[in-house]
């Protein structure tokens, strides 16, 4: 009889932490950490582009010294930035990740911008090849990042609802940071738009 009596014990307990939402705590988290992974990778996979795109452009466009030096710079930042697994639990942490994954964006499309002014560099096969990639990875990151962003929001309900919020607060399940839009207060204005007289 006591067996059976510990037995009971034993499925109460477990199914508590069962409605508690304990164990979505745990699956949620983890695919937080998988979405991150992918986000990591596509842009490990980028900052990888970079060396051979910049020395491509350097062949035909030796003079634009200073837009290849700030991607080579936003690219060191970049891929020096420490990624832990504190990152994800640290909003300012993850706020400087964006920041210099944003800074490298910004050096990307001014090269791409420069590389517009010279036909013979558009015209070269490796050059379109590695634009073709860059492109590919840049969809790749947007569709990584949305996928961390669903993982998060569905994280972020479960830790700020009731009950498992009982749960949250017990074992210190925080509410996760996000991607956010670098310069939100300048996109929430609308545009002026002038056609002239």
């Amino acid at each position: 009889m006591k067996k059976w009596l510990k037995w009971c014990a034993i499925a109460v307990f477990a199914s508590m932490l069962s409605a508690c939402g304990y164990n979505d705590f745990q699956t949620k988290d983890e695919s937080i950490k998988a979405a991150w992974s992918e986000v990591v990778n596509q842009y490990q996979r980028r900052a990888d582009l970079i060396p051979n795109l910049v020395n491509t452009v350097k062949g035909y466009a030796s003079h634009e010294r200073e837009t290849l030096e700030a991607v080579t710079r936003a690219r060191a930042a970049a891929t020096s930035f420490q990624i832990t697994p504190e990152v994800l639990n640290n909003p300012q942490a993850f706020q400087k990740f964006q920041q210099v994954q944003g800074e490298l964006s910004s050096a990307l499309s001014r090269l791409m911008a420069v590389s517009e002014n010279y036909p013979q560099l558009k015209a070269d096969t490796g050059f379109r090849d590695l634009q073709s990639q860059l492109e590919g990875t840049e969809n790749r990151i947007t569709v990584a990042r949305q996928r961390y962003i669903r993982a998060v929001q569905d994280y972020n309900v479960l830790a700020r609802s009731f009950p498992t919020n009982l749960t949250a607060r017990m074992f210190n399940y925080e509410v996760r940071p996000s991607f956010t839009v670098d310069n939100e207060k300048a996109i929430s204005n609308a545009p002026a738009v002038n056609f002239g007289k």
